[in-house]
């Protein structure tokens, strides 16, 4: 008896330590994928994103869009001050009209992100400036734009809560295009699940002022995180978008969204 005794408490304490590990180990994993898609992790970060566009709102025939960004995050401490330092520069296909499409660049658009951290909610605001690089009136306003983003991210065991929001508006620039006066915002909702996969959801909405058009689109997808070496994490996610609100021609009807993020850590 003693030594079924003896066996038991073995047994029930082994039970309990796997249990521990196992709860440490899945704690650590979700830890890594809210890094992976935190906006205000400060690591050197660069973004392969793509929207393809099968149908465009209240134009003839079936016309379709694309854009290709390619984002970039940098962290700084300029000033004295933790910032992120952040890039967007599209390649895109627009249809021309009446027949024909086009292809190239579209406007860069910078923002310089200060840091707020926190230990259950984290801040980060900044400006933002809108260059007129694009390579075709199609594909960009012809304006140069200056406006500010704000960021709150909400980090949770089963995954992250958080909130982009931009402002931009036209202060000079091709005089025959029409002004720019622009808000979006971008909820992110997270679900954690295991081995690194989890659920999304990020559309953004847009809206604008200058023309009273919007679109509000509504996203589900689905993404995993790597861990390529112990520098390097990789982030590949799908997530297909639906506009359940809208005014005004050429917003999508539906589009899908698609990525790949490498966060690239600091230090040796």
């Amino acid at each position: 008896m003693r030594y079924l005794s003896y066996s038991l408490d073995v047994l029930i304490v082994a039970g309990s330590a796997i249990s521990l590990g196992t709860q440490a180990a899945s704690a650590q994993e979700h830890a890594d994928v809210n890094a992976a898609n935190n906006p205000l992790t400060p690591k050197i970060t660069l973004n392969f994103h793509d929207y393809y566009v099968p149908e465009l709102s209240g134009l003839p025939g079936d016309r379709y869009a694309n854009q290709f960004l390619l984002r970039g995050l940098v962290p700084s401490d300029l000033f004295g001050a933790p910032q992120l330092i952040r890039f967007t520069l599209p390649v895109a296909t627009a249809p021309e009209f009446p027949t024909g499409y086009t292809t190239g660049l579209g406007d860069l658009t910078l923002m310089d992100i200060f840091l707020v951290p926190g230990k259950e909610i984290s801040f980060g605001a900044g400006p933002l400036v809108v260059l007129p690089t694009a390579t075709d009136d199609a594909l960009g306003a012809g304006k140069w734009q200056a406006g500010a983003a704000g960021v709150v991210v909400a980090p949770q065991s089963w995954g992250l809560l958080g909130g982009l929001v931009t402002y931009q508006t036209s202060f000079a620039g091709e005089s025959d295009r029409d002004d720019v006066s622009l808000a979006t915002f971008q909820p992110i909702v997270n679900f954690n699940l295991s081995k690194g996969f989890y659920l999304r959801s990020s559309a953004i909405w847009n809206f604008d002022l200058e023309s009273g058009n919007y679109s509000v689109p509504v996203g589900f997808g689905v993404g995993k995180v790597f861990q390529v070496n112990d520098k390097v994490t990789m982030n590949a996610f799908v997530e297909p978008q639906y506009t359940v609100f809208d005014h005004g021609r050429g917003n999508p009807e539906w589009q899908v969204f698609v990525g790949v993020n490498f966060q690239f850590a600091l230090g040796k």
